[in-house]
């Protein structure tokens, strides 16, 4: 009975540990969204270096509905000195005419397109954009995805933040505003779980980088070996994180967040991604296990249940108390992220929110019973198969958070903590 009463009030110490732990990220990433992000050009710090010189890399792999559209918004950047190198792997690859057309539409903009890639290593996402790296000009390196679209000041943006002691600029994920109930499921986890764990990440001192969209100083990037010496990881983002790092740079978050806009997407194209990457998760880093107890309704239920043993409270009152405090967290989350009015209603948000999160344990069950993930290059068993994914000397090095980005071309774990 004693060892009983032990593990017992271990697990009510335990509840509100995660209490206190989870409302803290809440908190941290709440006024973080309303003290940076969407901050106006008057409102943001001044570059040491005016009119830094950029070379924006552009990774393409196949087109979808919205990738010319996506693509133009960077021929249309209000930024006086910039190239645009355009990287597509395969010459019959479809995304070679959309550039062809573009590079037709805007001949006054600094933009080549480069078309084969070079075999440098397993990283299909560094053997597409070796040619474009090698001819980048610029001190500075923006390796930006194709399903992100911008805004004419985006750059003007994160050069801003490229302060003297800052290595690497990055945006936090969020999605553009697109029609249908799976775009408003998208938007409502990149504006609501995604940033919290971002945000609190970084806040906190672990360094949480995706690739989807970084800016980084090119002569640090090539005092690490280049672009190359990434080529032999699937997770190219952390390692090049890691290297700057290492070199002392600081990170910065952009005030603008990096918006994705792929013209394919379904419900059940959102549920298989967040399995991939939780499968990804658990394949680095054990302690993923423990990811569902920071989910809204698995977390409450622990922390009722701790209420109810020490405070004798009625546990499923605080249970849908609790849930509704998250949910209103979440919704000013989400408005702060947006930076504007929402293309949903609040009842949208409402079964969207409750649906994402009813999914979490599911996803994460998922990803437990089969250990196979597939990309677009490629497909293997990440626990069993001894291929270059596992081959990553990841273990106790790396931190992953409740986010992880799949880039145009592979995958990409996003969230590090360098030691």
């Amino acid at each position: 009975m004693a060892v009983l009463d032990i593990a017992m009030q271990a697990l009510a110490v335990f509840g509100f540990i995660l209490f206190f732990v989870l409302w803290l990220m809440h908190f941290m990433s709440i006024v973080y969204v309303r003290l940076h992000l969407h901050k106006k050009r008057s409102e943001v710090k001044q570059p040491f270096v005016q009119l830094v010189g950029v070379s924006l890399l552009k990774p393409l792999k196949g087109v979808d509905p919205n990738l010319i559209s996506n693509l133009e918004t960077f021929f249309t950047l209000d930024y006086p000195k910039y190239e645009i190198l355009l990287c597509v792997q395969d010459k019959d690859d479809p995304a070679v005419d959309v550039c062809k057309k573009l590079l037709g539409k805007y001949p006054n903009v600094d933009a080549r397109l480069f078309i084969g890639g070079k075999k440098v290593g397993i990283n299909p996402k560094i053997n597409n954009l070796m040619p474009g790296y090698e001819g980048a000009k610029y001190e500075l390196v923006w390796i930006c995805d194709s399903g992100i679209r911008v805004k004419p000041d985006t750059l003007t943006d994160m050069t801003n933040q490229m302060t003297e002691k800052v290595g690497l600029v990055h945006g936090l994920p969020y999605v553009s505003d697109r029609q249908g109930f799976a775009a408003t499921l998208e938007q409502v986890y990149f504006g609501t779980s995604h940033p919290r764990s971002y945000i609190s990440a970084n806040v906190t001192g672990i360094k949480c980088v995706t690739g989807m969209s970084c800016l980084m100083r090119k002569d640090v990037l090539d005092q690490a070996g280049g672009l190359v010496a990434f080529a032999q990881y699937i997770a190219e983002d952390y390692f090049m994180a890691k290297a700057i790092a290492d070199r002392g740079w600081k990170f910065s978050m952009a005030t603008q967040v990096a918006l994705q806009n792929s013209g394919s997407y379904s419900i059940g194209q959102f549920q298989s991604r967040m399995i991939r990457w939780t499968k990804l998760r658990i394949n680095m880093l054990p302690g993923t296990v423990l990811e569902p107890v920071s989910e809204c309704f698995l977390a409450s239920l622990i922390i009722g249940w701790a209420a109810h043993y020490v405070f004798r409270w009625d546990m499923m009152v605080f249970f849908m108390c609790h849930c509704l405090a998250w949910f209103i967290s979440d919704y000013i989350q989400l408005t702060g992220v947006q930076g504007g009015p929402l293309c949903f209603s609040k009842l949208d948000f409402a079964v969207a929110w409750f649906i994402r999160e009813s999914m979490a344990v599911q996803i994460f069950l998922s990803a437990l019973w089969d250990p196979t993930i597939s990309w677009r290059t490629g497909r293997s068993s990440l626990w069993t198969e001894p291929l270059e994914i596992q081959q990553q000397p990841l273990v106790g090095r790396l931190f992953v958070c409740s986010v992880t980005h799949v880039t145009t071309s592979c995958l990409t774990p996003c969230c590090t903590k360098v030691e």
